[in-house]
């Protein structure tokens, strides 16, 4: 009798127990996600979860840890666990009172993959009474991940580099300055500064010109003569009137002498106070600011004449540095360069390309027909001008749009070390280095391309994939582009985004890929298979993409968009 009732009291006990510490399946309603369906952005999946533990549901003694974990195909990611605990636990873990329940708010973060584009969002327990493991079935919350932000990455394959332009022109405006000196009060010019460099220098221009017709074109001379201002106003007009004249008889005589014809305008300033102010500005005379600050009280052209006499005299450096600069005549030569053709430069590139000059070749590429030629050209700028960093970045430039990553990178790096503030280059790195995913290194890169061709639409790309994408679509501007159309459209300006696809000048797979996406999200079910076709036909990958892309969740059930899919 004895152990049967002591039987009959085990058994009782156990049921107690079990039932105490029992804890069953949670109800998906329990529990909500934010956003859902979950959406990618800038390389991440970022999710948050409110739960609800029900009355009566927490044991005291319990301690429940969740863990959020994404499943696709081939793989799960874990995300960050929460664990909360019942009243008779001591801890520091969120505690659920048994007769209410709770509320709970759990955050976590995925490293985005696109297999994750079909997944299964679940929340897996891990459960404790007392020293018991509870199971507590696995809940799905969740499917898919939206990720039309990381098509950026897609996006930024079709980025425009930025080319180093050249500084060739048809037509260089050129100019050759001579100068002659008179002595104080007259106005004969001496041998001597006939044979003066810059006088020297300009008669050998005016025989350069007449002699290279083909490549020098005169425009005209002018001559400007002065005195210095320390003599009388009517002294000094007659006096820099005359060394005008006969400056202008010399230089016509030259003209003559060497055959060439055209205008010479002459004029004159009996007393040249800017060219006076200017000297002793420059001067190392001691007291330069207090002599031109009294100067200046004196606005009547004759009152200054005589201050600058009186103070001549205290300052010799004046009579003898400073006023003789200014009694002179100015010759000044106009003419033009005249580059090479297009069709002369080509023709001496296939002659013989060592007789171009850098700017003429890197012109040249322009010229070129296709791009294999241009890459040719800039190979041959880079042999023949190795310290110039433009061909090697505009290689890369070449090497970038065919995907080609590491030579882009190799050539980019050979343009740096040549000049490494060069700002296209940097723009090319930033880009290359966006490629990798390493955006804190192409922020560095970009900070060093102002003014370069490119920049601001390396920075609407680097905007994008950083998911700022009102700023990204500010930094694109009017440019049309995919990646400017993906930040309209995560933007939501549907309308800006399909008129910039409809004006990308070599659309390509993705910008029909794009303009699914947009007709798929305005409703337009047919326009958006007709361009999933294009897009499909130009890439066989997007077919495989499509079929798991959240976009066109309407559109799975469409015979014709799985026959359009189906590969």
């Amino acid at each position: 009798m004895y152990n049967k009732i002591t039987l009959l009291m085990m058994v009782l006990a156990a049921v107690v127990f079990t039932s105490c510490s029992k804890m069953g399946p949670l109800s998906p309603d329990y529990f909500t996600v934010t956003p859902n369906p979950l959406e990618a952005q800038a390389g991440k999946v970022p999710v948050t979860i409110n739960g609800l533990f029900p009355e009566k549901y927490m044991k005291r003694k319990a301690v429940v840890t969740v863990t959020p974990v994404l499943r696709y195909e081939g793989g799960e990611a874990v995300g960050k666990s929460a664990t909360f605990q019942g009243e008779k636990i001591e801890g520091n873990n969120q505690t659920i009172s048994y007769r209410v329940g709770g509320n709970y708010t759990m955050k976590t973060t995925f490293d985005y993959i696109d297999p994750m584009l079909k997944s299964e969002l679940y929340l897996v327990f891990a459960a404790k009474v007392g020293k018991k493991d509870i199971s507590i079935p696995e809940i799905k919350v969740a499917d898919g991940v939206l990720a039309t932000p990381e098509l950026a990455k897609r996006t930024l394959k079709s980025a425009a580099t930025s080319d180093a332009t050249d500084n060739f022109q048809h037509l260089i405006k050129m100019r050759q300055e001579a100068n002659i000196q008179f002595l104080v009060n007259q106005a004969n010019i001496r041998t001597g500064e006939l044979n003066s460099v810059s006088v020297q220098d300009f008669i050998a221009t005016l025989k350069d010109i007449r002699t290279d017709e083909e490549r020098k074109a005169f425009e005209n001379i002018e001559i400007s003569s002065y005195a210095s201002p320390e003599g009388s106003l009517k002294f000094n007009t007659e006096l820099a009137d005359k060394r005008g004249k006969n400056t202008r008889e010399y230089v016509s005589n030259e003209m003559k002498n060497v055959g060439i014809e055209g205008n010479i305008n002459s004029k004159y300033t009996a007393e040249d106070w800017e060219g006076f102010q200017e000297l002793v500005a420059k001067s190392n005379i001691q007291d330069k600011e207090v002599i031109l600050r009294v100067l200046s009280m004196y606005q009547d052209p004759e009152e200054r004449e005589a201050q600058i006499r009186n103070i001549s005299v205290a300052y010799a450096d004046l009579t003898k540095e400073i006023l003789p600069r200014l009694r002179r005549s100015r010759i000044m030569l106009h003419y033009d360069l005249i580059g090479r053709s297009d069709d002369e430069i080509m023709a001496q590139y296939k002659a013989d390309a060592t007789k171009l000059s850098v700017e003429e070749l890197l012109y040249a590429v322009g010229l070129a027909e296709d791009e294999a030629t241009e890459q040719a050209i800039l190979k041959k700028t880079a042999e023949l001008y190795p310290s110039d960093y433009r061909a090697f970045n505009n290689l890369a430039s070449i090497e970038y749009r065919k995907g080609n990553y590491a030579a882009a990178k190799q050539l980019v790096n050979k343009a740096l070390s040549i000049n490494p503030n060069a700002p296209e280059p940097n723009v090319n790195n930033g880009l290359l280095a966006m490629i990798e995913g390493k955006t804190s290194e192409a922020t560095q890169s970009l900070s060093k391309g102002s003014n370069a061709l490119g920049l601001n639409e390396a920075l609407g790309n680097l905007n994008l994939l950083q998911g700022n994408y009102a700023q990204a679509a500010k930094y694109f501007g009017k440019e049309a582009s995919n990646s400017a159309a993906l930040a309209q459209l995560l933007n939501k300006d549907y309308l800006t985004a399909a008129t910039t696809l409809n004006s990308v000048a070599e659309p390509d797979a993705m910008t029909s890929y794009l303009k699914a996406v947009i007709a798929a999200r305005t409703g337009n079910n047919d326009l958006a298979i007709d361009n999933l076709k294009t897009a499909i036909s130009k890439d066989a990958s997007l077919a495989g993409y499509a079929a798991k892309d959240l976009e066109f969740a309407k559109l799975f059930g469409d015979a014709t968009f799985k026959k359009t899919t189906q590969q």
